[in-house]
């Protein structure tokens, strides 16, 4: 019997040795980062290169138009979207395109792709009052972290002795912020 009791008392210090093994602990931290930066967004899409600004159609029309008007919109048909991190300025710089200066009648040229020309020109108004030079920019207001929408209009000029055809010029844009 002895050797049983010796054997309870065994036991009985294993488990205290065990309770008292679990009763230890240690203290630390987790350290958790995130950085963000400024960023925007035009008509819904991210990236830094190869973004759609929109499209400036000024639709089908007789070879014998004397105006045409258009208004730039998005791929889904509304205006132009900048949604841009809170707290940072919007800048749209309208460049070059690629027939500035081939017709008289506007700043920039629509093109045949046979040598002719349909002058035109890119407004801030609805009016086609103030008239976008080139790189000229559109400045937005302090972003709020809700889009913002840009109207940008255009006007194209006929000249007589244009033969029918399909017409078109690709201008650059740079959004900085």
């Amino acid at each position: 019997m002895k050797y049983g009791n010796v054997r309870a008392a065994l036991f009985a210090n294993a488990l205290l040795f065990a309770s008292m093994a679990q009763a230890a602990s240690v203290t630390g931290q987790i350290n958790s980062s995130l950085v963000l930066i400024s960023s925007c967004q035009v008509n819904g899409a991210g990236g830094t290169t190869g973004l759609n600004f929109g499209a400036l159609n000024f639709g089908t029309q007789s070879a014998l138009v004397t105006q045409s008007t258009g208004q730039v919109l998005n791929g889904g048909g509304g205006s132009m979207s900048i949604l841009c991190s809170a707290g940072v300025v919007p800048v749209i710089k309208v460049g070059a395109g690629s027939h500035d200066g081939q017709s008289t009648g506007g700043t920039r040229a629509l093109a045949d792709g046979a040598g002719n020309y349909v002058p035109y020109d890119f407004y801030t108004d609805a009016g086609f009052s103030q008239v976008l030079v080139r790189n000229g920019t559109i400045t937005l207001p302090t972003s709020t972290g809700v889009a913002q929408t840009v109207n940008l209009y255009g006007r194209a000029v006929g000249n007589a002795g244009l033969p029918p055809g399909v017409y078109t010029d690709t201008v650059s844009v740079e959004l900085s912020f």
